[in-house]
């Protein structure tokens, strides 16, 4: 991979991570709820996830995700489901402070925030059929592919926990500011609402949208 070729990729990187979706949303319910030391670790399941993902790709993997329509649907519709499960736990919450304390205790374990932010973005079979699509675009097929794909995995990692970590702070510090009842609801509705658009809009997803 040459200079400009990495830039390129660099570019890409910024523009992928920045585009909202369910990571985005995970990361901003986890910082308004729990604060930004604690959504580090849903941080840490996002990138998890990612490296996995681009893993997938590089060992031609993703190439049987995208013919195989049952392994597609299988990860498809479980997202959904898990979606949609965030979704009304969100939404569910409230806005009491008895609610909010007793959300922000559940889901405090580390453990639980990185198998959160894993599920998230591992249920998501749409980001590797992008990631197949697109990774290959960078590559100086005259140079070790191998070394290639580790330097673009550590690229797009550290680009998306830096563009998550700003998604986490922003809920942190700016959200939970809003400490009445009502405005606790109205932010725990948001998010549950958010968390089922991206459910809907994976459902509708298909594999051809990416290819």
């Amino acid at each position: 991979m040459s200079w400009e070729q990495w830039l390129g990729f660099f570019v890409a990187a910024w523009i992928i991570s920045l585009s909202p979706g369910a990571g985005a949303v995970a990361s901003m319910a986890t910082g308004q709820r729990v604060g930004f030391r604690r959504g580090y670790w849903n941080i840490v399941g996002l990138q998890l996830a990612l490296v996995l993902q681009m893993l997938i790709v590089a060992a031609g993997l993703g190439a049987v995700l995208v013919a195989s329509d049952f392994a597609f649907q299988a990860i498809k519709w479980f997202g959904v489901a898990y979606l949609l499960y965030l979704g009304w736990k969100q939404w569910s919450a409230g806005g009491s402070a008895a609610l909010v304390a007793d959300a922000a205790r559940t889901e405090v374990k580390p453990a639980r925030l990185v198998l959160r932010g894993f599920l998230v973005n591992m249920s998501n079979p749409k980001a590797i059929v992008f990631l197949l699509a697109v990774l290959p675009q960078f590559l100086d097929l005259s140079r070790p592919v191998a070394i290639q794909y580790a330097w673009m995995t550590i690229t797009m990692v550290s680009v998306d926990m830096v563009v998550m970590m700003g998604y986490t702070g922003l809920a942190a510090r700016v959200l939970s500011a809003l400490r009445s009842a009502r405005q606790q609801t109205v932010l725990n509705r948001t998010f549950g609402g958010l968390f089922m658009a991206a459910a809907a809009v994976l459902a509708f997803t298909h594999r051809s949208d990416h290819l």
